[in-house]
C-alpha cells in the first residue's frame, strides 16, 4: 500500500520536472558575461544554420552592437563599427549580406524591468557583408528606421519607422528604393514585422486598441486583409514564423510582466502552447530554416542577465497529426 502511494507521489512530483519544457531539448547557453557580454539577445540564424547574428552590450559599454557567432567554433565577431547604438540585425536569405539598424545617437534606457524600448533618433538601416564590411545606408534621416527583415527571396525589406510621425510598417526594395507604407495609423505603434516563409504575409505587433497592450497581427504583404491573432489583456510581442508558415512563436506576459514566456500559436486554429517554463524572462524566439532549432533570449542563466539560448525544438505531437510539419512542408 505504502509503495503504491509513494510511487503515485513520485510520479506527481518528479515526472513534471522531467518534462518542464517538453517542446525543447538540449538547452544550451550561447552568450554570457564570461564572453564579456553584460547582456545579449535578439538572435537570428544564418540560412545554413551555422552562424547566428545578434545584438550585445560589451562590458563597460552602454549600447548594443551587432555580433555574429560561429556555432561550431563559438568564435564571436563584432560586425558594427563606430555606431552609437545598434539593433535589429538579420541575414539575407542567400547568406551573402546582412542588415542592421544603427544610430550615432546613444539610446535611452527603459525603466528597470519594463518591456518598452526607446525609438532612438537617426536610427537607419544598413546593409553590409557578413563580416561588416562595405556598409551601405538604405534609409536616411532623423527618424527611427529599424525592426527590419528580408523577404524570403531577398528582394524586399520590411521595417518599422516613425518617419510620418507615428510608428508604422514599411517595405522597400533591398537596395533602399521603392519605399511603400503598409500600415497607416496615427494613434498607435506597429512594428516587429517579418515576412512569412512564402512571402505572402507579414506578421507584426501593434497596440491598436489599448496603449502598450500589444497584440499580434498578420496581413498580406501588400498591407491588405489585416487579421488579429491574439486578443487578451497581456503584452504580446516579438512574433516569428515557424518555417511551415502555419504557426508563429511569440513573447507574452500572460503570466505577468516579471515572467514573460515564449508561446506557440497555430494560425488556423488559434490554439496556443507554452514553450518556455523557466521562472525568468524568456522571449524573442526565432527558428532556423528547418524549424528544428529555437533561439531565444532568457535570464535563466546563473547571473540572471539577458543572454542567448539555443535548443532543439519539437512541434507539439497533436499539431503534427493535424498537418503542421517541420521539414516536409518547406
Amino acid at each position: 500500500m505504502w509503495t503504491l502511494i509513494f510511487n503515485i507521489l513520485f510520479l506527481a512530483i518528479v515526472q513534471p520536472a522531467l518534462s518542464v519544457e517538453p517542446l525543447l531539448d538540449n538547452v544550451k547557453q550561447l552568450t554570457s558575461p564570461r564572453q564579456e557580454f553584460e547582456k545579449a539577445g535578439e538572435a537570428y540564424f544564418s540560412p545554413n544554420s551555422q552562424t547566428i547574428i545578434f545584438q550585445g552590450i560589451a562590458k563597460g559599454e552602454e549600447d548594443y552592437q551587432i555580433y555574429t557567432m560561429d556555432l561550431v567554433s563559438k568564435k564571436i565577431t563584432q560586425i558594427s563599427q563606430g555606431a552609437g547604438a545598434c539593433t535589429c540585425s538579420y541575414f539575407r536569405p542567400d547568406g551573402q549580406k546582412i542588415i542592421f539598424a544603427a544610430s550615432p545617437e546613444k539610446s535611452l534606457k527603459p525603466a528597470h524591468g519594463h518591456y518598452k524600448w526607446d525609438f532612438t533618433p537617426f536610427m537607419n538601416i544598413y546593409e553590409a557583408n557578413p563580416d561588416g564590411s562595405e556598409q551601405v545606408a538604405l534609409t536616411q534621416g532623423a527618424a527611427y528606421h529599424a525592426e527590419c527583415a528580408y523577404s524570403p527571396d531577398g528582394s524586399q525589406i520590411v521595417y518599422a519607422s516613425n518617419q510620418d510621425g507615428s510608428m508604422n510598417i514599411y517595405v522597400m526594395k533591398s537596395d533602399g528604393s521603392d519605399v511603400r507604407q503598409l500600415t497607416h495609423t496615427s494613434h498607435c505603434y506597429n512594428g516587429g514585422p517579418f515576412f512569412s516563409p512564402d512571402g505572402s504575409k507579414i506578421v507584426f505587433r501593434a497596440d491598436r486598441d489599448t496603449p502598450d497592450s500589444l497584440q499580434i497581427y498578420i496581413m498580406d504583404s501588400n498591407g491588405k486583409n489585416l487579421e488579429q491573432l491574439t486578443d487578451n489583456d497581456a503584452v504580446n510581442w516579438a512574433p516569428f514564423w515557424h518555417p511551415s508558415g502555419k504557426a508563429i512563436a511569440y513573447t507574452t506576459s500572460l503570466q505577468g510582466h516579471s515572467n514573460y514566456h515564449v508561446y506557440l500559436l497555430n494560425i488556423a486554429t488559434r490554439e496556443q502552447v507554452q514553450v518556455t517554463f523557466d521562472s525568468s524572462f524568456n522571449g524573442l524566439p526565432t527558428f532556423d530554416r528547418e524549424g528544428t532549432h529555437l533561439l531565444w533570449t532568457s535570464k535563466r542563466g546563473e547571473d540572471k542577465s539577458s543572454q542567448i539560448f539555443i535548443a532543439d525544438f519539437c512541434m507539439p505531437p497533436e499539431w503534427l497529426e493535424n498537418g503542421i510539419k517541420s521539414k516536409e512542408d518547406l
